[in-house]
């Protein structure tokens, strides 16, 4: 626009580029890149100071360094074969007065002008960073190929050592698919920067290359062919691991169809690469594309439809005669390879000429059942024991054996952790300094008999109260810094001279105030022990308030110079972290050993590489009732065919200390990783004589073998491929929703033996039927190292209609004297009937039937189960009573089981309360006045016990309580 006088107004200058917008993207991108950086660094050095605080620093150390060089290496080598031949197809590129503007290629071609080395280099180190991660992954694989030990074992079709599978094979086969993907990766890329550049172009309806892109064609396709003709190669040993045939491990097709295919396809590709090769010296593609095409045609034709007809046309219509002795092969090797082969099969009828009375005297003689229920006890102790609000135990108890003071035979024990529950604080209590560095630790276990119960049903206990009284003995105050529920992590140590803080040994009452409170009520400590990474210094306090994201780490004054930082607790992830190439049992149990409370955990190896096996996933072998609740650990999906339970792990519930024992020495993957990672696992013979006898046969690999006998239990081809003998595991009748039964620890005795045993067992039923197939046992005594871990099945006549756990548990609640005696507790509006395990057990030739029952009283504040009545059934007959010996003599007709109705039952002090004087009950013909009084005095002694700490006495003055008022209640209806 013009002013007045016709000049044109000035036009404001254009602004300046914002610089700050210029910084920002690059700021955020380093800003966001030191993140990344500080995290990975810091997960990195927190993890080496906590593998140095075990004494397993070369566990991290061999791990790194592993997965470091294996990713330098192949990222370093994928990298310059990508970048070396993306400059060789630039080099070799068409002449410049070859190339026109009007060419498709050329706007590629200008847009990589000016970035042309760069993106060269880019595009290598991606595909190198993308190679190197790859092959980092692998670590695990190429640790067992390096240091890979030999089985002794040859496979029945190559001749070859079964470590040649185990270990070498998968290595050879990732290394020749990876160098094939990546030879097709670099094909690509140098096609493309040939095309970009004219050594490749499209004339009319044909394609040509410049002499250079030819040859460099040429030969990365004649390699990547070969590698196709190793690749062929290895496909032929891996068809004795593969599975989709009648049973896994090569089948007849494979061995007389796919394994020629192969070797023929394997002199076709060589061809093809050498017609590949040809191309060097000769003009054209007529010889490569003829052996690449020969190679399509053989693929599809040899290695596709050969088989395919063979298998339609050949085997099909006589699979049972042309499998069998491939079944054979898969049978022997299953068995093999998950430890059953030696499992012993007894015929066993079921039934019993021995009279009432002998077999009354043989159950008694040959059964010490255990009667307390671990999965239903838990609230019982927690009620009883737990002393304070913030201590727990576990939802499902364990069971072990001791050998008790006056005793020369081990007991069956329920054993239980008291840990420290920050969930059981007061939310007034939860604050950092609570949670972290105050509430560090549990205190003691708590046990009971198996096979006894208390005159209210409560457990008799063999360990009790805080500090710890019983039969167990304690080298040391038994403190748990580490268990299944210990905190995220606590910080414990204190300065010198200054007062311990963390809570210890709960004394008198607490009014649950926080710091303060705890003081007055309890004794502190402050923890000693040698685990722990150190966090005195303001590097490792920085680290570990990144690694939780919490600044209190490092502003606290509770974290001083000589505080550590305790976390992984969990020993089952302890155990796990330190051996990563072993697969933990679910069921992580406490003891007391050598005076110290303990964590025993069993660990595994594993192979899906064991020629003929069949392969099992673990997660769906092991799944029952504990683990489908959440009440033990599930394995992990992975799909396994051979399984040793090769290493007994157990970490100090004080200090953390992590000790791995070969259980199996004779295990060549344990002897393979033993070499990876040598000093990590202590022989056999440095496991104390304490330690020995509780070591148990581990339940997981009890349930993954249970699994594979339902089938292999059959050891004839023929009838195992009519599979009309197969078993399975009964659903358990406890649950009611489906899961499978899991198996029970039980001291018994097998038929030919004449003490009891401690033993795992479980039932089969036939396919499809509900009645019982067999009975499984192993061995569980570890200090019998002769019959340790002897497999053993019962199996009972086809024709012999003993009931399984379905049809039992039905029999017994239509049973008329069981019906009869629980009817009251049915009836009544503040009770609920509890059934517990229903135990098998071989007896006089016949199979005994136990169920304990708990009651619990529901409207009562803390109630808990009790056990109340024991259920047994022989056959067709049913007993109850209070004790198994009544149980026993009811079901076989020697005496009368029905057991007092429960107005009848007399209140009587528990253990520990004999000096406490019981009030007067009220009389029969008590008024509704003297009854409520009555009812009135049993609260105030109630609470009067809650504010001593006296939990039993507190439940059993609650339930006297109660009963007071129903009956006031019942007198003032009448």
């Amino acid at each position: 626009m013009s002013d007045i006088f016709g000049a044109p107004r000035p036009q404001p200058a254009p602004e300046p580029p914002d610089r700050r917008r210029k910084v920002l993207v690059p700021t955020l991108i380093t800003l966001a890149a030191l993140v990344v950086a500080a995290s990975v660094f810091t997960n990195v050095w927190t993890n080496r100071l906590w593998f140095k605080s075990l004494d397993f620093s070369h566990v991290f150390t061999t791990v790194i360094l592993t997965r470091t060089g294996l990713f330098v290496v192949f990222a370093l080598v994928i990298g310059a074969f990508v970048g070396i031949n993306l400059f060789l197809a630039y080099r070799t590129r068409a002449e410049p007065h070859l190339l026109r503007r009007d060419d498709p290629a050329a706007r590629y071609r200008f847009a990589l002008a000016p970035v042309r080395r760069g993106a060269f280099i880019v595009v290598a180190v991606v595909i190198g960073i993308f190679a190197g991660i790859v092959g980092q992954s692998r670590w695990q694989t190429f640790l067992q190929w390096w240091h890979g030990s030999s089985f002794g074992q040859t496979d029945p079709q190559f001749g070859r050592d079964i470590g040649f599978f185990t270990f070498d094979l998968p290595w050879w086969q990732f290394l020749a698919s990876f160098a094939f993907t990546m030879l097709i990766v670099t094909l690509v890329a140098t096609a493309f920067v040939q095309y970009v550049y004219g050594g490749i172009r499209f004339a009319g309806r044909g394609v040509s290359f410049t002499r250079g892109a030819q040859i460099q064609i040429a030969v990365l396709a004649g390699v990547a062919v070969l590698i196709k003709a190793l690749q062929y190669w290895f496909d032929r040993f891996a068809y004795l691991t593969a599975s989709g045939g009648v049973v896994d491990g090569a089948t007849y097709t494979d061995i007389n169809a796919r394994i020629p295919s192969k070797n023929i396809l394997i002199v076709v590709a060589i061809i093809c690469a050498l017609l590949f090769f040809s191309s060097i010296f000769l003009k054209g593609w007529t010889l490569p594309a003829i052996g690449l095409g020969g190679l399509i045609v053989a693929s599809v034709l040899i290695g596709g439809l050969w088989p395919a007809f063979m298998q339609q046309f050949q085997v099909s219509p006589s699979e049972a005669d042309r499998e069998d002795p491939y079944i054979a092969r898969n049978i022997e090797a299953t068995r093999e390879a998950y430890g059953v082969a030696d499992v012993e099969v007894l015929p066993y009828s079921a039934t019993t000429e021995l009279s009432a009375e002998e077999l009354n005297a043989t159950a008694e003689s040959r059964v010490s059942s255990r009667l307390i229920d671990p999965t239903l006890v838990s609230p019982a102790f927690q009620q009883l024991q737990q002393v304070r609000g913030y201590y727990t135990v576990n939802e499902t108890l364990d069971v072990d054996r001791y050998v008790l003071d006056g005793e020369e035979q081990p007991r069956d024990v329920v054993i239980a952790a008291r840990e420290v529950s920050l969930e059981g604080l007061q939310d007034s209590q939860r604050t950092w300094s609570n949670d972290h560095t105050v509430y560090t630790h549990g205190y003691g276990v708590i046990a009971a008999y198996g096979n006894e119960r208390g005159p209210q049903g409560e457990p008799v206990w063999v360990a009790r109260d805080i500090p710890p009284t019983g039969e167990l003995e304690f080298e040391i105050p038994p403190r748990i810094y580490f268990g299944e529920n210990s905190p995220e992590y606590s910080i414990v140590g204190r300065p010198e001279g200054a007062d311990p803080i963390e809570v210890d040994i709960p004394r008198g009452s607490g009014g649950g105030g926080g710091d303060e409170d705890d003081a007055d009520n309890v004794t502190a400590n402050t923890y000693d022990g040698e685990g722990g990474v150190p966090v005195g210094n303001i590097f490792n306090k920085a680290l570990y308030a990144l690694k939780f994201a919490e600044p209190n780490i490092i502003l606290s004054d509770r974290v001083n110079e000589n505080s550590k930082i305790l976390y992984d607790r969990d020993p089952r992830e302890r155990v796990q972290k330190v051996a990563p190439w072993l697969t933990v049992d679910g069921d992580v149990y406490p003891a007391v050993v050598d005076g110290r409370v303990v964590w025993i955990a069993d660990g595994y190896t594993t192979s899906n590489e064991y020629p003929y096996s069949q392969q099992r996933s673990l997660r769906e072998a092991t799944s029952d009732t504990l683990t489908q609740t959440a009440a033990q650990a599930a394995l992990p999906t992975d799909q396994v065919n051979y399984l040793r339970n090769s290493v007994k792990a157990v970490v100090d519930a004080y200090d953390g200390t992590v000790d791995l024992y070969a259980w199996d020495e004779d295990d060549p993957v344990l002897k393979t990783w033993s070499n990876a990672f040598p000093d990590s696992v202590q022989p056999k013979s440095e496991i104390s004589e304490d330690l020995m006898r509780h070591l148990r046969y581990p339940v997981d690999l009890f349930k993954v073998q249970r699994d594979v006998l339902t089938r292999y239990h059959v050891t004839d081809s023929q009838t195992f491929y009519e599979d009309g003998e197969r078993w399975r595991v009964p659903e358990d009748p406890s649950s009611g929703n489906g899961t499978l039964q899991p198996p029970y620890y039980l001291t018994t005795a097998r038929p030919e033996q004449e003490d009891p045993q401690f033993s795992l067992t479980s039932v089969y039923l036939p396919n499809n039927r509900e009645n019982l197939a067999a009975f499984m046992s192993v061995n569980s005594e570890s200090s019998d190292e002769e019959n340790f871990g002897k497999l053993q099945i019962l199996e009972l006549p086809s024709d012999t209609r003993v009931g399984g756990p379905n049809q039992i548990a039905a029999a017994i609640q239509a049973d008329n004297q069981v019906t009869q005696t629980l009817l009251p507790f049915e009836q009544a509006s503040n009770a609920t009937i509890l059934r517990g395990n229903l135990l098998t057990l071989p007896v006089g030739g016949a199979l005994l039937y136990v169920q304990p029952v708990y009651i619990q009283r529901s409207q009562a504040e803390g109630s808990y189960p009790v056990l109340q009545y024991i259920i047994a059934s022989f056959g067709e007959d049913v007993g109850i009573g209070t004790t198994l010996d009544e149980a026993l003599r009811a079901a076989l007709g020697l005496e009368e089981g029905a057991a007092p109705p429960p107005e009848e039952e007399v209140e009587e002090p528990a253990e520990g309360d004999e000096g406490t004087e019981e009030p007067d009950a009220p009389a029969g013909d008590a008024t509704p006045a003297e009854l409520l009084e009555q009812a009135s005095q049993y609260y105030d002694e109630a609470q009067q016990a809650l504010a001593d700490g006296d939990l039993a006495l507190y439940q059993r003055r609650i339930n006297q309580m109660a009963d007071a008022i129903e009956q006031a209640e019942q007198a003032l209806g009448n």
